[in-house]
């Protein structure tokens, strides 16, 4: 697949990116981006603009892409990412660009968003997001704990006072760094249709839980580099790869014989993905989750450099 329709991460930007060149280490930058791809998949729940049922889906994908609000969050995620190779997580904030991506792939898609109901959007999840951290920073999280005290309230912003202002001119901001750091280079492969045609030729789309596991991992991906580091064919492969293991289903992979090797897909570059994809579901203490939830922008990221920074000085 050609470079210049699917543009891909050079081998510079993936030896060390500019996050990892202003001190973020890399596992540090994996689960911010992460986090970042979560809020704008929940974003776009709130915003109606995902689908929840999968085969409907599947359906729609093979008319004339009926389901272009489910398109225009997965072209977010992957233009988000994107955006990481180029720009330091220093500069921008991952809430930030996140709500830019969203915002310009609702215009890219033919969906389009308004700017008062994304902001409203993030708001509300930027405040459950400091309400959560705040509950697991104070270890008030056990049974036994009020639970009147654990829930949470969203205070609506005022749309006269300075909060929604700026956010509006962050969302604008945002918006216009997305294009001109990816050179307004914002075409988008998403690897549905792809799926479901790999399937076919395998003789899987009988399988309902086949086609659900399998469209999961691609859905779960759009959280990881893969898509801005692989070619489709190799995404898509991995995710059947992961189906197929989890759910014993014997596919032909001999020496002589190999599936993936029918979609042009390199062994080593599938087997990375299903890695990518398989770190998503790691453990992680509350220590690691609150330490993402407070540094969604780029003040908390300085904060938290500086901070190790002075630790590193004094070690």
């Amino acid at each position: 697949m050609s470079t210049a329709l699917y543009p891909l991460a050079s081998l510079a930007q993936i030896e060390k990116t500019p996050s990892r060149e202003d001190g973020i280490p890399g596992d540090l930058e994996e689960d911010l981006r992460a986090y970042g791809c979560k809020l704008i998949h929940e974003a776009g729940i709130l915003l109606k603009q995902y689908m929840f049922s999968i085969l409907y889906t599947m359906i729609c994908m093979l008319r004339l892409a009926e389901n272009r609000k489910q398109v225009a969050v997965a072209t977010a995620q992957i233009l988000f990412q994107r955006f990481w190779y180029v720009t330091s997580m220093k500069q921008f904030g991952i809430g930030d660009i996140g709500m830019g991506a969203l915002y310009l792939a609702s215009k890219l898609e033919e969906c389009p968003i308004r700017m008062r109901d994304l902001i409203n959007v993030y708001d509300l999840l930027q405040q459950r997001s400091t309400h959560t951290r705040s509950v697991l920073l104070s270890g008030n999280s056990s049974p036994s704990t009020s639970r009147r005290r654990l829930e949470f309230h969203y205070t609506p912003m005022s749309y006269f006072g300075n909060t929604f202002y700026d956010l509006k001119e962050a969302l604008v901001v945002a918006e216009m760094q997305v294009l001109k750091r990816l050179g307004f280079n914002v075409n988008v492969v998403l690897p549905y249709g792809t799926l479901v045609n790999y399937l076919r030729l395998l003789g899987l789309t009988n399988r309902e839980d086949v086609c659900n596991r399998a469209w999961g991992y691609l859905n779960d991906a759009l959280q990881t580099p893969v898509y801005a580091l692989y070619a489709v064919p190799t995404i898509v492969s991995a995710a059947i790869l992961l189906t197929s293991r989890h759910l014993s289903i014997p596919l032909p992979s001999s020496p002589d014989n190999c599936w993936w090797e029918l979609f042009d897909a390199d062994w080593e570059d599938v087997w990375s993905v299903c890695g990518h994809i398989m770190r998503l579901y790691r453990e992680r203490n509350i220590e690691d989750r609150t330490r993402i939830m407070g540094m969604v922008s780029k003040k908390g990221v300085r904060q938290w450099l500086e901070d190790h920074h002075t630790f590193d000085k004094r070690g």
